[in-house]
């Protein structure tokens, strides 16, 4: 079994691929207009609309309201990335801290709310 992406299911799929392909400099591949990826070499990131929810089963999925899951994302250099998220994210969680399991995080939030963070591992 593989994990293959990760899906946020978002009111507007275009500000929030915007808004992802700007924090990391990866073009999404645009699959339908409903439909997004943003593809790594560890794993992808999905956008779908929230009009695909009757789709997957009325009341399944809802826009806006994760409060528990958080995207990581792994960067060479959170400290020097940090400066240059400040005119794209709205809504920082923390400034980069060193994690007490060895990571050095920067938490902020996408558009639609969603808790992101960039990481670099630390030495300890």
């Amino acid at each position: 079994m593989d994990l293959t992406a990760t899906r946020i299911i978002t009111d507007d799929v275009a500000r929030l691929v915007n808004f992802y392909e700007r924090i990391t400099g990866i073009k999404t591949t645009q699959l339908h207009e409903l439909f997004a990826e943003l593809r790594t070499d560890s794993g992808t990131l999905a956008f779908a609309s929230s009009a695909t929810v009757p789709l997957l089963g009325a009341g399944s999925a809802e826009p806006r309201a994760n409060r528990s899951v958080i995207i990581d994302f792994r960067v060479d250099d959170v400290d020097a990335v940090f400066p240059t998220l400040r005119d794209v994210v709205d809504d920082f969680v923390n400034e980069p801290t060193t994690m007490p399991w060895g990571n050095r995080s920067l938490l902020f939030r996408d558009p639609d709310g969603n808790l992101v963070n960039f990481f670099t591992p630390v030495a300890r």
